[in-house]
């Protein structure tokens, strides 16, 4: 018997997409709140390693015991990613994912409060783990929700700039912590949280309806390109281990894994003592240094929306490898950071490579795995973040202490260089799309 014929559309094919995303205004809109959402992490992850020295003094602890502190945090960023990533999926995508990203801004509101209301170091542990459940299931079900409001075409684009909350909230927060420590406490800088998150939560249950995507995605298909959700087939599942299986089975959640945790060990290598390294050889005070310690804010969004956008035409892999050897590069350079101007100076060219490799390897992982998109980035944050983030404060505090900043750095180096080896293994997702005559069939 004759094999059935492949299915086409007879769709026009996308004209070529240009440099500048359009978009439809809802997608701008829901791009904003996710945005600020990030800001939210953002914040909170700079927030106790930026008053880390007073919380110190406070407690009579050392690097190694302060950097124990700061892995709780990443305790509860693992189960957060992990649990709430899946729950994201199971309720459904597109609007009906909205549901679990309130959930998760709530949990991260009411930690943010017990924590400045708690004087006791045990209580603030406590709290440090719930705190990092909420910000850990809230960053990868954030993705997700951002990548079903756009078009295919544009993920990379749309994530990067979603993800500039985090080199604003490394800017922004660190000033703010900064005018805090002027007037008040350290316990005073957690509030500033719920002042974000109460109005995004009632911006999102505005956006987050049916009506409104079934908008985006008509707007979508007539300028030719392709919807992420696809309505009406978008049902909750009550499947949670079938999302997972998805997410385990692909080549390129497990190479995500791999590149963020490498890069991830760093970061939180690099900013979990920062402020001590300010306050101790760059002469600064902790207010000072929790200024200087935001600089790569200045240039992280630039990094962010280039490279996201990048990606969508030249291929997440190469723009990985781009981003790998740069994040190396300005590690080392932090070896002789031994003055405000060059503190300054390093610190602001670290921005540009920074947060640049998440939205990319984040969109890889959506590409590769729509149907578990929560759950894939749930594995990917959880494990990299959080098993980096439980680590590497308690092993840089150790070589800190024993042998200085310098080996420190070398061995943070180290790490981003092993990154090379998961973006090696990757499968490019994004292929490089010239213009098609105009009604030729499209492979369904």
């Amino acid at each position: 018997m004759a094999s059935a014929p492949a299915k086409t559309s007879t769709r026009p094919p996308g004209r070529l997409r240009g440099w500048l995303p359009r978009a439809h205004p809802v997608s701008w809109w829901m791009l904003g709140v996710s945005s600020l959402a990030i800001l939210i992490t953002s914040i909170d992850r700079v927030i106790l390693p930026t008053v880390l020295p007073d919380i110190l003094k406070e407690f009579g602890l050392s690097n190694t015991q302060g950097g124990v502190l700061v892995s709780l945090s990443f305790v509860g960023t693992f189960v957060g990613a992990v649990v709430l990533g899946v729950v994201g999926d199971l309720f459904g995508r597109g609007h009906l994912r909205a549901r679990t990203w309130i959930v998760t801004v709530a949990v991260t509101v009411v930690a943010a409060v017990a924590t400045a209301l708690s004087h006791g170091i045990a209580a603030l542990r406590a709290w440090r783990v719930v705190m990092g459940i909420g910000t850990g299931g809230m960053e990868p079900v954030n993705v997700a929700l951002v990548s079903e409001w756009w078009q295919k075409e544009n993920r990379g684009f749309a994530v990067g700039v979603h993800h500039t909350g985090f080199p604003i909230g490394q800017l922004l927060g660190p000033v703010l912590i900064g005018w805090v420590l002027l007037v008040g406490t350290w316990r005073d800088a957690f509030l500033w949280l719920p002042l974000i998150a109460v109005p995004i939560m009632v911006a999102q249950l505005v956006l987050g309806r049916r009506h409104n995507l079934e908008r985006v995605n008509a707007w979508i298909e007539r300028h030719r390109m392709t919807p992420a959700v696809p309505l009406p087939d978008d049902q909750p599942t009550g499947n949670p281990l079938a999302k997972l299986r998805i997410a385990f089975g692909h080549r390129n959640v497990w190479c995500g894994l791999g590149l963020a945790f490498c890069l991830l060990w760093a970061e939180t290598g690099v900013t979990a003592f920062l402020t001590v390294q300010l306050t101790k050889h760059a002469g600064l005070t902790l207010a000072m240094a929790a200024v200087v310690s935001g600089a790569s804010g200045i240039t992280g969004w630039i990094g962010q929306i280039v490279w996201g956008t990048l990606s969508d035409h030249l291929g997440r892999k190469f723009s990985l490898a781009i981003i790998c050897a740069g994040w190396t590069a300005t590690v080392l350079a932090m070896i002789w950071i031994s003055s405000p101007a060059s503190a300054w100076a390093v610190l602001i060219a670290w921005g540009l490579f920074r947060n640049s490799p998440f939205p990319v390897a984040y969109a890889l992982v959506v590409d590769s795995t729509p149907r578990a998109a929560s759950s894939g980035m749930g594995l990917v944050v959880g494990i990299a973040l959080g098993v980096s983030g439980i680590i590497v404060p308690t092993v840089s505090g150790w070589i800190i202490d024993h042998y200085g900043f310098t080996w420190d750095y070398v061995m943070l180096a180290a790490a981003c260089l092993l990154a090379l080896l998961p973006i090696a293994a990757m499968r490019e997702t994004v292929r490089r799309r010239t213009a098609e005559p105009a009604g030729q069939p499209v492979a369904g």
